[in-house]
């Protein structure tokens, strides 16, 4: 992530197609705000968008279970893939809690994802809540990028939260996009990092009033639009060029609108009265 600009977040909302991709999520984002169903039952809304959200985090770390098995499901303390959906529930639900602080002390909140996510499983019991340590090995099924080592995590995490913490003029869909990205890239814990940057997303939309019911998963969209796009999207992010970073913003806010999309037909059934 480059941080030669005052204002980089700011700067990469004028990167080729980036204008059109912010302009194209606000749009649909904006369209199923004005469901007519959404006047009447949002919570019903945002809690089917936390359930199918989670799926399909959970889906991009390796276990895709079919939506109603989520739903059926009570014990999440099985083998890895129960743990998998279980830790990707509970991040669903805390995510919205966070806000306050994330605004203040996104580190904090990171480590806080990072204990709800490992949850009573007694997994990786002496890394819970804090960044990995040199020699330290990271369970991340999906990303195989080369692993930051701990001094350039932690610098990077510094500059990320200073970022976040100063605000600035970014579009929400820029900044949400990096900071997947870059937790992504630097794989801070030793467990589940993937599900904690899409929480990470999650928070940035919610947070800066783009999607303030948490109505809109984006983790519908990548798990729609698959792993091998997902990863692909990823190594743009990871050249740092232009071109790479338009083409992740612009994956990341394809997610927004496949995750729009879901929620609308959540709207149209509940309006039929069919859910």
């Amino acid at each position: 992530m480059s941080t030669h600009a005052s204002d980089p977040l700011a700067a990469l909302g004028s990167l080729p197609g980036v204008a059109e991709s912010v302009d194209s999520v606000r749009k649909a984002v904006d369209r199923v705000y004005g469901h007519r169903v959404m006047r009447r039952r949002s919570n019903e809304i945002t809690s089917e968008a936390a359930l199918r959200g989670a799926r399909g985090s959970a889906a991009l770390s390796g276990a895709d279970w079919a939506l109603e098995e989520v739903r059926r499901r009570t014990d999440f303390g099985g083998d890895a893939e129960a743990r998998t959906v279980g830790a990707a529930l509970r991040l669903g639900a805390e995510a919205g809690q966070l806000l306050s602080i994330w605004r203040q002390s996104p580190l904090r909140v990171l480590a806080r994802l990072h204990l709800v996510a490992v949850g009573d499983s007694g997994d990786f019991v002496d890394s819970v809540g804090r960044p990995r340590q040199a020699g330290e090995a990271v369970d991340e099924p999906l990303i195989e990028a080369p692993l930051p080592d701990p001094a350039e995590v932690a610098g990077r995490l510094d500059g990320l939260s200073e970022l976040i913490i100063a605000g600035g003029t970014a579009p929400a869909l820029v900044t949400a996009a990096v900071v997947h990205g870059e937790l992504l890239a630097l794989r801070p814990f030793t467990s589940y990092n993937g599900l904690i940057a899409r929480a990470a997303e999650r928070i940035v939309l919610i947070g800066s009033g783009l999607d303030p019911k948490s109505i809109c998963p984006a983790e519908v969209g990548h798990a729609e639009q698959g792993r091998a796009a997902y990863v692909a999207a990823f190594d743009g992010y990871l050249s740092g060029t232009p071109e790479g970073m338009a083409a992740w913003i612009a994956h990341c806010g394809r997610a927004v609108e496949l995750g729009v999309r879901e929620s609308t037909a959540v709207c149209e059934a509940l309006q039929r009265g069919a859910a």
